[in-house]
């Protein structure tokens, strides 16, 4: 690489030059989709006619749902909410469906292997099914996105001018082993007047088909086109490949899934990507932080749910701070593993036992009961190494300082900023945005959580009454 690379990137660069998933010359020499989400199926074709076919294939899908997004361009929200409120309904009368389909994937993944975090994102149960159901029913509260003005005004020659959202269009997205995503994106699109075209991945292939044929079928109910939700899962890496080529077909593609998949996804792409999902999530515990709250606070955010990408990875705490032994003997009581340097160890008591870390820890997103921690002596310190290793996605300070929790906010340059709370709040639904596609990490049209209207684009309306152009 001819660029320079900063400690997190190039130990990042490393890690995927060692798993393969770039190539020793970089990008531009394709990289290997390893990912659950770009694997093959069987059902795929091989060799030059298959590859052929399967682009034929994923472009008459592209095009159908092209037609299809055209038709929920011009559904008004009463049609929309309908369709929303049929999916939820047929998701709890088609639970059995699903969860006897999600079983399968489930058992699949457990005989090869797959991770425990990676399967709790997979593992649907009734309780999360019906929580879908629940989410489509309050997306279907919120307001229509589309039409909405964002701005407006009235020149001195009298035209008048406004600006409105509308939809994107086509949203392809490429996940793995998160069936719920499957749900999520497709209300959101269907709120949002959108088409949506997925690629689920091998590891949720039999839940995802369950999924899709439900979407598929309750929007029908309504009139609205099943079209407006399709899959190339049957197509496998060379169907997701053609997806993400499918430029002038496909409007934006999101990848959501761990570093690798949205690696591979950005590398690869030529239609416009929004990069989401990927968390090295950082607290940084100051000197006058409560401890009976830094406790609360670091448990809820490492252990409620460590597969998801707004959990804790990297704890930064300070030289002057009291709380750490009350906060890694709780965390420790919990079945966490600490990756501490040397500082940390020094001051943990001998109770409390941890692993030494080294830089990949810093840059990594564990997903699972693993918390790296660091000693700094300053706020200085501590965003300095947040910028070094961050991935943009949710930093938090826990402090009493007025001043350090202002100076964090203004100096920590992520999509959420959260000051003494836990990193588990930057969610869509949380943040009272109903589903999200994906927490966004990059800056360009849409940042942290993506809703109903980072689902959408802008168009000028200008009206006159026989105004030339001087």
């Amino acid at each position: 690489m001819t660029e320079a690379l900063t400690p997190r990137s190039a130990v990042l660069a490393e890690k995927l030059f060692a798993e393969g998933l770039i190539p020793a010359d970089g990008p531009s020499a394709g990289a290997r989709e390893v990912p659950a989400a770009l694997a093959a199926t069987s059902e795929q074709a091989s060799g030059a006619d298959g590859a052929a076919d399967v682009e034929a294939a994923v472009h008459a899908i592209a095009d159908r749902s092209r037609h299809a997004a055209r038709r929920m361009a011009r559904a008004n929200r009463a049609w929309k909410d309908r369709g929303l409120r049929a999916i939820a309904t047929a998701l709890l009368e088609r639970t059995s469906q699903v969860l006897a389909a999600n079983t399968k994937d489930v058992a699949a993944g457990r005989a090869n292997g797959t991770s425990a975090a990676l399967l709790d994102r997979l593992t649907l149960t009734d309780a999360r099914v019906k929580a879908l159901a629940a989410a489509l029913e309050n997306l279907a509260t919120l307001p229509d996105p589309v039409g909405n003005v964002v701005r407006g005004q009235t020149l001195p020659n009298g035209l008048r001018l406004r600006q409105i959202n509308v939809p994107m269009g086509v949203v392809a997205a490429i996940y793995e082993a998160r069936p719920n995503v499957t749900v999520d994106i497709a209300g959101l699109g269907l709120k949002s007047g959108n088409a949506v075209i997925l690629r689920g991945g091998t590891a949720a292939a039999a839940t995802n088909a369950a999924l899709v044929t439900i979407l598929r079928d309750a929007l029908e109910s309504v009139g609205l086109p099943a079209d407006a939700v399709q899959t190339v899962d049957p197509y496998g890496r060379e169907g997701a490949n053609v997806l993400m080529r499918a430029r002038g077909r496909v409007d934006v593609l999101i990848p959501r899934g761990g570093r690798e998949l949205i690696q591979s996804v950005v590398m690869n792409a030529s239609v416009p990507v929004i990069e989401t999902g990927e968390g090295n999530v950082h607290i940084f515990l100051d000197a006058s932080a409560n401890e009976d709250m830094a406790v609360e606070i670091l448990l809820n955010a490492k252990t409620q749910r460590p597969s998801v990408c707004n959990t804790v990875e990297t704890l930064l705490v300070h030289s002057g701070s009291t709380a750490l032994p009350a906060v890694a003997a709780a965390l420790r009581a919990a079945g966490v593993t600490l990756h501490t340097d040397a500082r940390i160890r020094a001051a943990l008591p001998a109770s409390v036992d941890s692993v030494p870390a080294t830089d990949v820890d810093w840059a990594t997103e564990y997903m699972d009961l693993d918390l790296a921690v660091a000693m700094v002596d300053s706020l200085d310190d501590a965003v300095r190494h947040i910028r070094t290793w961050s991935t943009g996605h949710t930093e938090a300070i826990l402090t009493n300082d007025l001043a350090n929790a202002e100076r964090f906010i203004a100096e920590v340059d992520s999509a959420a900023v959260i000051v003494n709370a836990s990193t588990r709040f930057t969610d869509g639904g949380e943040l009272g945005l109903g589903a999200e596609v994906g927490i966004s990490t990059q800056k360009l049209h849409a940042r942290g959580p993506m809703g109903l209207t980072e689902l959408t684009t802008t168009k000028w309306i200008v009206q006159g009454e026989g105004q030339i152009r001087a």
